[in-house]
């Protein structure tokens, strides 16, 4: 049993891991992906990025950016798209203003996709029921852009509200109060 899995023993089901720091202060990415690992297990929000629909979705979308661009990086995954993109945020905003505002264009970006969504939804009577398959229901769009607009605004709702779930628990852990968005 490794370290991670002894420690994780020691915890419940009903709280993720604490996030550990090392001798400089820097948080211990063995603690980032037990508590990435415990979202995905164990948070429903987070767990839809393992949902056969939504893989179908990421590979659909993987597919798309390579036509457009030259080089991508291949994931093999949804989850592992999701684990990389939290570790990536966290190392390029590592200071709290920079992550609270990372989260922030997040929150923007999932407001944008789900608007997206539920208007073309509506406008081609497309099923939004958990397990319809977004491609699927893009069929009915009859133009490609349209059908596009829709499955990226699909995927990008799934990712985001994922990695903002997590984002906002270590957010909280790491500077000691809750993620909440700046008032104009």
């Amino acid at each position: 049993m490794s370290a991670s899995e002894t420690d994780g023993a020691a915890h419940t089901a009903q709280a993720p891991p604490p996030l550990r720091r090392d001798r400089d202060g820097e948080l211990e990415r063995s603690s980032l992906a037990d508590t990435v690992e415990w979202f995905i297990n164990h948070d429903a929000r987070v767990n839809v990025i393992r949902h056969p629909a939504i893989e179908e979705l990421f590979q659909w979308k993987q597919e798309q950016d390579g036509e457009a661009q030259e080089e991508i990086y291949r994931f093999s995954t949804a989850e592992d798209r999701l684990a990389v993109g939290i570790f990536q945020a966290l190392a390029v905003h590592r200071a709290e203003r920079e992550l609270h505002a990372w989260i922030t264009q997040l929150l923007g970006a999932l407001d944008e996709a789900s608007k997206t969504n539920m208007e073309i939804s509506e406008a081609f009577r497309l099923s939004t029921e958990r397990d319809a398959s977004a491609l699927a229901e893009a069929e009915k769009i009859p133009a490609a852009q349209m059908r596009r607009v829709y499955l990226t605004a699909c995927w990008l709702e799934a990712l985001c509200t994922a990695e903002i779930r997590v984002l906002g628990w270590v957010y909280q852990n790491l500077y000691n109060k809750p993620y909440a968005p700046e008032q104009r």
